[in-house]
């Protein structure tokens, strides 16, 4: 009754135990940023039909070209020394990228170079692997008759990256939203950390990092084929919309934790940004 199972079978019995849901890819890519030590993690998710997409840009060290390929083979880490235990399980093995790579219909290194960050797409079939089907409850704090907090809502998309969020909060910010609202975030983030010379004359944004490299855009079409180059679809209408400041940048997810739980006494930037306006 005992076989001896292949290397290869073996490797994929393990990614179907690791990845089970799209929520499962989002806390694995999350993980898989924050050990390439990402400051920054901003999530995009989008759905058509039955098909999911998520895009996730970092500032972490970044990936060599060569290894673009190589990195969604088993085994493959350059976290040899740094293998460890959190909340969600066991991360460093090497495993992580080869496991959303065997579940999903797509999974690519968009843009990546060492020290710049990483572009990094994901599409799946929901009707192979299943996801929550409330994706649009936002989680929320609530007070047991104990005193303690415990966060409430369905165990989505949002709630899954809101957790690793306030996991992390102090080391790191995570973003999440749409396609659009993330290109408009990393416009921002480029404008307030880039100086008005370099925006002129960054060209490529060559030596730039990726999450500040749309600020280098010279007009609407520009920053489209930016934003698509980086795994970030939008019309050339959003991205005059976006240039115009008339999409709001998103706030960091914990920020959003508490405007959402506490709303009397907390208020998003955003929603300050805006009530200073009127």
């Amino acid at each position: 009754g005992f076989v001896r199972l292949r290397s290869e079978e073996a490797e994929r019995r393990q990614a179907a135990h690791d990845i089970r849901s799209t929520e499962d890819i989002v806390i694995e890519a999350l993980r898989n940023a924050r050990d390439a030590h990402a400051r920054t993690i901003l999530m995009a998710v989008s759905r058509e039909g039955d098909r999911r997409r998520i895009t996730v840009i970092d500032d972490g060290d970044g990936i060599p070209p060569e290894m673009h390929e190589r990195i969604f083979e088993p085994r493959v880490t350059s976290k040899l020394d740094s293998a460890h235990m959190d909340k969600w399980g066991m991360h460093g093995r090497g495993m992580a990228l080869y496991s959303i790579s065997v579940n999903a219909e797509e999974a690519r290194v968009l843009q990546s170079e060492p020290g710049l960050g990483t572009s990094l797409t994901v599409a799946t079939d929901t009707e192979s692997l299943a996801e929550k089907a409330d994706q649009s409850t936002f989680p929320r704090f609530e007070q047991e008759p104990s005193g303690s907090w415990a966060m409430r809502g369905p165990k989505n998309i949002v709630r899954t990256a809101a957790e690793f969020a306030l996991e992390h909060r102090g080391d790191l910010s995570v973003y999440l939203g749409t396609p659009v609202e993330v290109a408009a975030t990393l416009y921002q983030l480029g404008l307030a950390s880039l100086s008005p010379a370099v925006r002129a004359f960054g060209g490529d944004g060559a030596g730039i990092p990726l999450v500040k490299r749309l600020a280098l855009a010279a007009g609407p079409d520009d920053l489209a084929d930016r934003c698509e180059a980086l795994g970030l679809p939008l019309s050339e209408r959003s991205a005059r919309r976006i240039l115009d400041g008339a999409i709001v940048a998103l706030d960091p997810l914990t920020e959003r934790l508490a405007a959402e739980s506490f709303p009397r006494q907390t208020h998003r930037p955003s929603e300050r940004r805006r009530n200073s306006k009127n």
